[in-house]
């Protein structure tokens, strides 16, 4: 990841689309926050050994989108933004492209161009070992099976309002949904305070 000097022009982000899919990783789940607690929203893939993360396949063959689309409207409907952006997030969802990593860009886009986040999105044209890959390397610092403490330890986790804040307090490491729903309009705010 590039940051440019002023952190408000567009900045350049590297997505790894060289690297094998990892099981039981991020790259198709997020965490959203429930009225009974933390929900995993799951997209399903179609498994093959060895397949790159841009060649894996989105599973339609069951009605997961429609439980998530429910499940998002359970959790956010009474937050504050979630009917501003809802029709747009479903239209994007509703496209239901045939590969992953489709799937992930176009939900980036929605979230960078949501929040008024600038970066200019590059692809890599080849996997490139971690060790190597240089200190701005981010890709397999944060793992759903490892505790994701990094904003807590750099001292940078900040709470937000969240709906269910009254039940369990400020709930971190969810999906931007989140903050996005709760925040608005805010949420670049939010973000360049951390």
């Amino acid at each position: 990841m590039t940051l440019s000097p002023d952190r408000v022009s567009p900045s350049t982000v590297s997505l790894e689309a060289c690297e094998t899919y990892q099981k039981q990783s991020y790259r198709n789940r997020a965490y959203i926050l429930a009225g009974d607690g933390v929900q995993m929203l799951q997209v399903p893939v179609v498994h093959q050994e060895s397949m790159r993360i841009s060649e894996v396949q989105v599973d339609w063959s069951t009605p997961w989108l429609i439980r998530t689309q429910r499940a998002l409207d359970a959790a956010y409907y009474t937050s504050a933004y979630y009917e501003y952006y809802r029709d747009d997030l479903f239209a994007v969802m509703d496209a239901r492209p045939a590969l992953l990593w489709d799937w992930n860009l176009s939900l980036v886009r929605f979230l960078m161009e949501k929040t008024g986040v600038a970066s200019n999105l590059a692809p890599t044209a080849s996997f490139v070992a971690p060790p190597v890959a240089g200190p701005d390397d981010f890709r397999y610092v944060i793992h759903p099976k490892h505790p994701d403490d990094v904003l807590s330890t750099l001292g940078l986790e900040r709470p937000y309002y969240q709906v269910f804040s009254d039940r369990f307090g400020f709930t971190p490491n969810l999906s931007v949904l989140d903050l996005l729903f709760n925040e608005g309009p805010d949420s670049l705010l939010w973000l360049k305070k951390i």
